[in-house]
Order: C-alpha cells, then sequence, then structure tokens
C-alpha cells in the first residue's frame, strides 16, 4: 500500500482541535483536518465540497524537530482602556490568546491503496491552486511541501515509508545534533479504536463538507519512539 510524503516545515506552525472563543490551542504535530486543507488548498476546492476522499486516507507523522510552544497575544477591535499602536485608546475590543509552534519540523505520510491518486495530490502540491500555509494563513512553510527530485511517493505503507525515510530531511531548517548517534524521533500514527492499545483521540477527522459545515469527528492515534541515524548524505536538490 502506497504512502505519499510531504514536508511540513516552518518558523510557526499552528494544529488547533479544540479551539473555542478567544483560546486559539495547537496541538504538538500537524491535525488531520490541517493537512486535509493544505491538500484543498493545492487542489483548489472550495469550502463547501466533501472531503470524505481525502478524509479516507490514513496519516502518520514524523516529528523530525519538536517545535516550542508560545502564545501570540491579540486584540481586535477595540475596549475601553486598550491602547491601540496607533495611538489613542479602543473600544469594544476581543482580546484573545493564539498559540502555536516555533522551529518545528513534521514529515507527514499519507497513506492510500490509490498510489495515483496520491501521484495527483503531489502534483497539486508542486503547483498549488491557492496558498499553502501550515494551519494559518500568515503562517508559510520555510521549506516546498513536497519532496524533492522523484518526489515523495513510496511503495511502502505508512509506517515503513516514516521510519525509512534519512533524518534530517534536506534543506537542513535547523542546526542537527552533532554526534552522529542515533536518536529516538516521536511518530503519530493514525489507527482505529478496536486495537489492541487503547488510542489517544484527536477531534480532527473531517466529516463531509467539513470546511462550510465545521464537522470533525474524534480520529484514534497511537504514539511511539524509534531509534533514527542521522543521515549526512546530501539529498538531491529540487527539481
Amino acid at each position: 500500500m502506497p504512502t505519499l510524503l510531504i514536508r511540513l516545515c516552518g518558523p510557526m506552525q499552528s494544529w488547533g482541535t479544540r479551539s473555542r472563543f478567544t483560546e486559539r490551542d495547537t496541538e504538538l504535530e500537524p491535525s488531520k483536518s490541517g493537512v486535509v486543507g493544505i491538500i484543498c488548498a493545492a487542489l483548489g476546492r472550495p469550502r463547501s465540497e466533501d472531503v470524505s476522499d481525502l478524509a479516507a486516507l490514513r496519516m502518520g507523522v514524523r516529528v523530525d524537530h519538536e517545535g516550542t510552544m508560545a502564545n501570540d497575544y491579540h486584540t481586535a477591535g477595540g475596549v475601553d482602556g486598550v491602547a491601540r499602536a496607533s495611538g489613542g485608546i479602543s473600544k469594544n475590543s476581543v482580546l484573545s490568546n493564539r498559540y502555536y509552534l516555533a522551529g518545528a519540523d513534521f514529515l507527514v505520510g499519507l497513506e492510500s491503496e490509490d498510489g495515483g491518486f496520491l501521484r495527483e495530490l503531489e502534483d497539486a502540491l508542486r503547483a498549488p491552486r491557492w496558498q499553502l500555509s501550515l494551519g494559518r494563513k500568515s503562517f508559510l512553510p520555510s521549506v516546498p511541501i513536497y519532496l524533492p527530485g522523484p518526489g515523495g511517493v513510496r511503495a511502502l505503507v505508512l509506517w515503513e515509508a516514516l521510519t525509512r525515510e534519512p533524518w534530517p530531511l534536506r534543506p537542513l531548517a535547523w542546526r542537527p545534533p552533532r554526534e552522529m548517534a542515533a536518536r529516538p524521533l516521536r511518530l503519530v500514527l493514525e489507527t482505529d479504536f478496536s486495537g489492541p492499545v487503547r488510542p489517544e483521540t484527536r477531534n480532527d477527522q473531517p466529516l463531509g463538507a467539513a470546511f462550510r459545515d465545521r464537522t470533525f469527528g474524534l480520529r484514534a492515534i497511537v504514539q511511539e519512539f524509534f531509534e533514527k541515524e542521522q543521515n549526512d548524505v546530501p539529498q538531491p536538490p529540487h527539481a
């Protein structure tokens, strides 16, 4: 069963699954809804369209570089007593806390029985219809989302595709450890609720026209660590 690998790397990323009103959260790795949203932007799909075909892809994440949680304090509109940057005092403002990850780097895998469909998705990521962002429109990737050279479709199941891919990926976006000893990397793998291990849950499984109707269901995941040797062999340049 083939897997499409993509890279989500940038100075700022946000992958909220529980945001309510003025508190905008982020998970520590990309959400299923966020990744499906990126692909919809690449394909040029409107919010009103059903995304069930994309939601059916099984997703996994390899955390190549854990991000640092940060908080962005926002004011919108005005509240009595809140100073504006332009001067004066604003009224009727909405105050919010928006959390994001700084300096994170993720390798994401999408598994499907249809390799041709995965290649269509990768072609769209190489020439997206709309701007691609990492959870918020202002959070742009620092390297291309698609993998360079021959691309990211691997004739491997999800776990093997994520664990076999070299680490760290080039071009480097962060300083790797100097020593070449194996490092534990975190894997977050989509699973089902009937497995032998009790899974965690994420409320990020798109349902139907999810981005129009704001309909998301629970998704089961398991987390594990595996040892990965640092690879200093240069990867091919971007196509």
